[in-house]
Protein backbone atom coordinates (compact mmCIF):
# COMPACT_ATOMS: atom_id res chain seq x y z
CA UNK A 1 0.00 0.00 0.00
CA UNK A 2 1.26 3.86 -0.51
CA UNK A 3 -0.08 6.84 0.86
CA UNK A 4 1.53 9.80 0.32
CA UNK A 5 0.58 13.37 1.86
CA UNK A 6 1.75 16.76 1.26
CA UNK A 7 2.02 20.03 4.18
CA UNK A 8 0.65 22.95 2.52
CA UNK A 9 3.27 25.57 1.68
CA UNK A 10 3.98 27.92 4.91
CA UNK A 11 3.19 24.63 7.30
CA UNK A 12 5.05 22.61 9.50
CA UNK A 13 6.96 19.59 7.82
CA UNK A 14 7.16 16.50 10.71
CA UNK A 15 9.59 14.07 10.62
CA UNK A 16 9.85 10.31 9.31
CA UNK A 17 10.05 9.67 12.87
CA UNK A 18 6.98 11.83 13.83
CA UNK A 19 5.01 10.19 11.75
CA UNK A 20 6.41 6.55 12.56
CA UNK A 21 4.95 7.51 15.99
CA UNK A 22 2.06 9.49 15.37
CA UNK A 23 1.07 5.74 13.77
CA UNK A 24 2.59 3.27 15.71
CA UNK A 25 -0.83 2.95 17.78
CA UNK A 26 -2.59 1.51 14.28
CA UNK A 27 -2.78 -2.11 12.69
CA UNK A 28 -0.69 -1.56 10.12
CA UNK A 29 2.02 -3.67 10.61
CA UNK A 30 5.45 -2.97 9.65
CA UNK A 31 5.38 0.76 8.03
CA UNK A 32 8.18 2.38 5.44
CA UNK A 33 8.37 5.53 5.39
CA UNK A 34 10.47 7.18 2.43
CA UNK A 35 10.61 11.24 1.78
CA UNK A 36 9.26 11.90 -1.46
CA UNK A 37 10.65 15.64 -2.13
CA UNK A 38 11.38 18.54 0.09
CA UNK A 39 7.91 18.48 1.48
CA UNK A 40 5.85 15.02 0.94
CA UNK A 41 6.61 11.34 2.20
CA UNK A 42 5.45 8.01 1.04
CA UNK A 43 4.02 5.57 3.44
CA UNK A 44 3.75 1.91 3.33
CA UNK A 45 2.27 -0.60 4.97
CA UNK A 46 0.12 -3.89 5.64
CA UNK A 47 -3.61 -3.54 4.33
CA UNK A 48 -5.87 -1.40 6.15
CA UNK A 49 -10.09 -1.21 6.61
CA UNK A 50 -11.17 1.61 5.40
CA UNK A 51 -12.34 2.82 8.75
CA UNK A 52 -8.27 2.70 9.62
CA UNK A 53 -7.43 4.87 6.97
CA UNK A 54 -9.88 7.34 7.50
CA UNK A 55 -8.50 7.50 11.47
CA UNK A 56 -4.34 7.34 10.21
CA UNK A 57 -5.87 10.90 8.00
CA UNK A 58 -7.19 12.49 10.94
CA UNK A 59 -4.68 11.67 13.17
CA UNK A 60 -2.28 13.42 10.84
CA UNK A 61 -3.94 15.96 10.60
CA UNK A 62 -4.10 16.34 13.92
CA UNK A 63 -0.31 16.95 13.96
CA UNK A 64 0.30 20.58 15.21
CA UNK A 65 1.37 23.27 12.87
CA UNK A 66 0.97 20.73 10.17
CA UNK A 67 -1.43 21.28 7.31
CA UNK A 68 -1.49 17.45 5.36
CA UNK A 69 -3.07 16.65 2.27
CA UNK A 70 -3.19 13.46 0.61
CA UNK A 71 -2.28 13.32 -2.59
CA UNK A 72 -2.74 9.60 -3.35
CA UNK A 73 -3.71 6.26 -1.35
CA UNK A 74 -3.50 2.75 -3.41
CA UNK A 75 -4.50 -0.45 -2.11
CA UNK A 76 -3.11 -3.96 -3.07
CA UNK A 77 -5.18 -6.37 -2.06
CA UNK A 78 -3.61 -10.03 -1.83
CA UNK A 79 -6.00 -11.35 -5.26
CA UNK A 80 -5.01 -8.44 -7.19
CA UNK A 81 -1.00 -9.11 -6.04
CA UNK A 82 -1.09 -12.69 -6.72
CA UNK A 83 -2.58 -11.72 -9.95
CA UNK A 84 0.31 -9.27 -10.98
CA UNK A 85 2.27 -12.35 -9.94
CA UNK A 86 1.28 -14.41 -12.00
CA UNK A 87 1.31 -11.78 -14.89
CA UNK A 88 4.42 -10.92 -14.30
CA UNK A 89 5.78 -14.54 -14.57
CA UNK A 90 3.97 -15.02 -17.62
CA UNK A 91 5.43 -12.14 -19.68
CA UNK A 92 9.11 -12.58 -17.95
CA UNK A 93 8.47 -16.51 -19.67
CA UNK A 94 7.07 -15.43 -22.85
CA UNK A 95 10.06 -13.10 -23.23
CA UNK A 96 12.79 -15.41 -22.47
CA UNK A 97 11.14 -17.78 -24.89
CA UNK A 98 10.56 -15.32 -27.83
CA UNK A 99 14.72 -14.28 -27.22
CA UNK A 100 15.88 -17.71 -27.23
CA UNK A 101 13.47 -18.10 -31.13
CA UNK A 102 14.64 -15.08 -32.52
CA UNK A 103 19.00 -16.26 -31.25
CA UNK A 104 17.77 -19.47 -32.96
CA UNK A 105 16.60 -17.96 -35.54
CA UNK A 106 18.73 -15.04 -36.19
CA UNK A 107 22.42 -17.78 -36.11
CA UNK A 108 20.27 -20.37 -38.00
CA UNK A 109 22.91 -20.64 -40.67
CA UNK A 110 25.86 -21.34 -38.58
CA UNK A 111 26.61 -25.12 -37.83
CA UNK A 112 30.17 -24.98 -36.62
CA UNK A 113 31.05 -25.25 -34.12
CA UNK A 114 27.24 -25.32 -32.64
CA UNK A 115 23.76 -25.00 -34.54
CA UNK A 116 21.89 -22.42 -33.71
CA UNK A 117 19.59 -23.63 -30.98
CA UNK A 118 22.55 -23.77 -28.64
CA UNK A 119 23.61 -20.57 -28.98
CA UNK A 120 20.20 -19.19 -28.07
CA UNK A 121 20.57 -21.52 -24.96
CA UNK A 122 23.72 -19.93 -23.92
CA UNK A 123 22.36 -16.49 -24.49
CA UNK A 124 19.08 -17.92 -22.05
CA UNK A 125 21.92 -19.14 -19.23
CA UNK A 126 23.43 -15.16 -19.80
CA UNK A 127 19.79 -14.03 -19.31
CA UNK A 128 18.81 -16.19 -16.19
CA UNK A 129 22.88 -15.01 -14.52
CA UNK A 130 21.51 -11.08 -14.98
CA UNK A 131 18.22 -11.78 -13.44
CA UNK A 132 19.00 -13.42 -10.59
CA UNK A 133 21.93 -11.28 -9.79
CA UNK A 134 19.78 -8.37 -10.32
CA UNK A 135 16.94 -9.90 -8.10
CA UNK A 136 19.74 -10.89 -5.53
CA UNK A 137 21.18 -7.19 -5.30
CA UNK A 138 17.51 -5.48 -5.26
CA UNK A 139 16.62 -7.38 -2.21
CA UNK A 140 19.44 -5.90 -0.39
CA UNK A 141 18.61 -2.99 -1.49
CA UNK A 142 14.80 -3.19 -1.13
CA UNK A 143 15.64 -4.55 2.55
CA UNK A 144 17.81 -1.06 3.58
CA UNK A 145 15.71 1.47 1.65
CA UNK A 146 12.01 0.15 2.08
CA UNK A 147 11.62 0.10 -1.62
CA UNK A 148 8.81 -2.83 -2.79
CA UNK A 149 8.95 -5.51 -5.63
CA UNK A 150 6.06 -4.22 -7.63
CA UNK A 151 5.31 -3.05 -11.24
CA UNK A 152 8.12 -0.93 -11.85
CA UNK A 153 10.45 -3.76 -11.15
CA UNK A 154 8.80 -6.44 -13.34
CA UNK A 155 9.49 -3.39 -15.89
CA UNK A 156 13.08 -3.07 -15.08
CA UNK A 157 13.63 -6.39 -15.23
CA UNK A 158 11.87 -6.74 -18.84
CA UNK A 159 14.24 -3.92 -20.21
CA UNK A 160 17.22 -5.26 -18.78
CA UNK A 161 15.86 -8.74 -20.30
CA UNK A 162 15.98 -6.60 -23.78
CA UNK A 163 19.26 -4.98 -22.87
CA UNK A 164 21.43 -7.74 -22.10
CA UNK A 165 20.27 -10.03 -25.44
CA UNK A 166 20.97 -6.92 -27.44
CA UNK A 167 24.09 -6.86 -25.86
CA UNK A 168 24.94 -10.73 -26.31
CA UNK A 169 23.88 -10.66 -29.91
CA UNK A 170 26.59 -8.04 -30.61
CA UNK A 171 29.25 -10.39 -28.97
CA UNK A 172 27.97 -13.37 -31.01
CA UNK A 173 27.18 -11.64 -34.48
CA UNK A 174 30.66 -10.45 -34.45
CA UNK A 175 31.94 -14.45 -33.88
CA UNK A 176 29.79 -15.54 -37.07
CA UNK A 177 31.44 -12.69 -38.78
CA UNK A 178 34.50 -14.07 -37.81
CA UNK A 179 33.35 -17.71 -38.47
CA UNK A 180 32.27 -16.14 -42.12
CA UNK A 181 35.44 -14.86 -42.64
CA UNK A 182 38.16 -17.67 -41.04
CA UNK A 183 36.11 -21.05 -40.57
CA UNK A 184 37.86 -24.04 -39.06
CA UNK A 185 41.26 -21.86 -40.03
CA UNK A 186 41.34 -20.30 -36.81
CA UNK A 187 40.77 -21.90 -33.50
CA UNK A 188 37.80 -21.44 -32.25
CA UNK A 189 38.64 -20.23 -29.06
CA UNK A 190 40.76 -17.80 -30.59
CA UNK A 191 38.14 -16.78 -32.96
CA UNK A 192 35.48 -15.71 -29.78
CA UNK A 193 38.43 -13.97 -28.34
CA UNK A 194 39.21 -11.96 -31.08
CA UNK A 195 35.47 -11.19 -31.49
CA UNK A 196 35.25 -10.13 -27.90
CA UNK A 197 38.45 -7.94 -28.45
CA UNK A 198 36.82 -6.42 -31.41
CA UNK A 199 33.51 -5.40 -29.56
CA UNK A 200 34.41 -4.67 -26.09
CA UNK A 201 35.32 -1.07 -26.70
CA UNK A 202 31.98 -0.54 -28.21
CA UNK A 203 30.21 -2.62 -25.52
CA UNK A 204 31.57 -0.66 -22.91
CA UNK A 205 31.39 3.00 -24.42
CA UNK A 206 27.39 2.07 -25.01
CA UNK A 207 27.24 0.67 -21.14
CA UNK A 208 28.36 3.81 -19.33
CA UNK A 209 26.88 6.26 -21.22
CA UNK A 210 23.25 4.45 -20.01
CA UNK A 211 24.54 4.47 -16.64
CA UNK A 212 25.95 7.82 -16.51
CA UNK A 213 22.46 8.95 -17.11
CA UNK A 214 20.67 6.02 -14.63
CA UNK A 215 23.23 7.26 -11.83
CA UNK A 216 21.79 10.87 -12.45
CA UNK A 217 18.57 9.99 -12.27
CA UNK A 218 19.11 7.79 -9.31
CA UNK A 219 20.24 10.73 -7.52
CA UNK A 220 18.21 13.26 -8.97
CA UNK A 221 14.71 11.73 -9.64
CA UNK A 222 11.96 11.18 -7.47
CA UNK A 223 11.64 8.77 -5.16
CA UNK A 224 8.82 7.17 -6.76
CA UNK A 225 10.89 5.81 -9.82
CA UNK A 226 14.28 5.08 -7.69
CA UNK A 227 13.92 1.52 -7.89
CA UNK A 228 13.10 1.12 -11.26
CA UNK A 229 16.52 3.03 -11.69
CA UNK A 230 18.27 1.05 -9.42
CA UNK A 231 17.28 -2.22 -11.07
CA UNK A 232 18.14 -1.03 -14.33
CA UNK A 233 21.69 0.13 -13.06
CA UNK A 234 22.46 -2.90 -11.60
CA UNK A 235 21.15 -5.49 -14.56
CA UNK A 236 22.75 -3.59 -17.15
CA UNK A 237 26.32 -3.60 -15.37
CA UNK A 238 25.83 -7.09 -14.72
CA UNK A 239 24.46 -7.77 -18.66
CA UNK A 240 27.33 -6.02 -20.03
CA UNK A 241 29.97 -8.45 -17.94
CA UNK A 242 28.10 -11.01 -18.79
CA UNK A 243 28.04 -10.51 -22.86
CA UNK A 244 31.41 -10.40 -22.65
CA UNK A 245 32.62 -13.12 -20.08
CA UNK A 246 30.25 -15.11 -19.61
CA UNK A 247 28.07 -15.82 -23.07
CA UNK A 248 31.38 -16.01 -25.47
CA UNK A 249 33.51 -18.48 -23.02
CA UNK A 250 30.67 -20.50 -22.36
CA UNK A 251 30.20 -21.29 -26.53
CA UNK A 252 33.81 -22.24 -26.37
CA UNK A 253 33.32 -24.28 -23.03
CA UNK A 254 30.48 -25.88 -25.27
CA UNK A 255 32.13 -26.11 -28.33
CA UNK A 256 35.47 -27.81 -27.07
CA UNK A 257 33.14 -30.54 -25.36
CA UNK A 258 31.72 -31.54 -28.33
CA UNK A 259 34.90 -31.79 -30.27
Amino acid sequence: MELKFESDEGGRVPSGDELRSVLVDFPIGTIAIQSADENSFILRFEEITEETHIAMLEKLEGLEGVSATEERFDSIGPTIGAETARKSLQAIGLVIVMIVGYVAWAFRGIKYPLNSFKWGLVALVALFHDILITIGVFAVFAHFSGQEVGVPFIAALLTILGYSVNDTIVVFDRIRENLLRFGKEMDFAQLADKSVRETIVRSLNVSLTTLFVLTAVLFLGGATIQGFVFALIVGISVGTYSSLALASPMLVSWANRKS
